[in-house]
């Protein structure tokens, strides 16, 4: 049976192949720790979900839905500008904006496309 080939690393500019399963090479792995850690690891555990619960009680509808003028129910909860790690903004409720999924998808691919790397 035929072996699937081999994708090009995710890190920007890197020529290097890796495995399938794997989303880095090694040498650029370590930089991107947020998405190779689980999630609870990374502040989505219990408490998140609690918080992320009564948030979406509190506020059901998808804020970008509606200032488009359409009503749909947020699945969501959003972190207005990206925490990256930082636990105060990760935890700041003025950060927060309940999206339907498919508004919170396309708003975190359009930050992902282009995200800024620290050194």
């Amino acid at each position: 049976m035929p072996r699937i080939p081999d994708h090009p690393c995710a890190h920007p500019g890197c020529p290097r192949l890796v495995a399938r399963g794997k989303k880095y090479c090694d040498e650029h792995l370590g930089q991107h720790p947020e998405e190779v850690r689980p999630a609870a690891n990374r502040g989505y555990g219990y408490a998140w979900r609690k918080a992320r619960k009564a948030y979406l009680d509190a506020h059901p509808l998808c804020a970008e839905c509606m200032r488009q003028g359409r009503y749909t129910k947020a699945t969501d909860v959003d972190h207005i500008v990206p925490h990256r790690g930082d636990r105060k903004l990760f935890w700041d409720t003025g950060n927060w904006q309940a999206l339907c999924h498919r508004c919170h998808s396309e708003k975190t691919r359009r930050e992902d496309e282009y995200p800024e790397y620290r050194y």
